[in-house]
């Protein structure tokens, strides 16, 4: 669903009112745990975000103030909303002058202590979206005491305008992996700042 024009904060919220009773547009959900399902573009990238638990939470934090979204050009409608399963969400995008509004639903929430600490979620595409698939946002605290953000997604085009813009809309989801790992990193250090502890240093 595009548009010429910003939408309402009235349409969108409309939009996801009926959003909320349709089924998600792709089979396999669930599927961004540890499969890769067959038919779609598979995309996994990782940034270190810092050390111990004080990084840990403050990517927890970033993670549900939605930070990974890098603003701008993509962004989250209603950007307070919590993380918890089948809550849904638009994500605004920007691009060509254009405005694409993108449905999704939360389909699991992690909050793991074994092997490894893991917080996240990951969200589905609703049938309003220009995409089938599903993407997945965690952060992770390792045996070597690194912190790492975690970005994981299978997709593929739903409508005819972005199957013929293929290469445009790989090199847009590439943009967005470069951007959502850098503001994860910033939104990391803010966290750390604000909570009285020294930002990170991962370069």
């Amino acid at each position: 669903m595009w548009h010429f024009r910003k939408p309402s904060e009235r349409f969108i919220r409309e939009v996801m009112d009926r959003q909320r009773q349709v089924a998600f547009s792709y089979p396999e959900v669930g599927a961004s745990r540890d499969q890769s399902p067959a038919g779609y573009d598979l995309d996994h990238n990782r940034i270190l975000l810092g050390q111990g638990e004080v990084a840990f939470e403050a990517a927890k934090k970033a993670i549900r103030q939605w930070k990974m979204f890098p603003g701008g050009w993509a962004l989250i409608v209603p950007p307070e909303m919590p993380i918890e399963k089948g809550q849904v969400v638009v994500m605004l995008a920007h691009v060509f002058r254009l405005w694409w509004l993108n449905p999704c639903r939360i389909v699991y929430v992690l909050d793991e202590t074994e092997p490894i600490r893991r917080f996240g979620f990951a969200y589905g595409t609703l049938p309003q979206h220009i995409e089938l698939g599903e993407e997945r946002f965690s952060v992770e605290w390792l045996a070597d005491d690194t912190v790492w953000y975690d970005l994981r997604a299978f997709s593929r085009p739903r409508y005819w305008p972005v199957r013929i813009g293929y290469p445009i809309a790989r090199r847009l989801q590439r943009r967005f992996v470069r951007e959502s790992l850098a503001s994860m990193q910033q939104a990391v250090a803010v966290n750390m700042r604000q909570a009285g502890n020294p930002a990170p240093h991962v370069g």
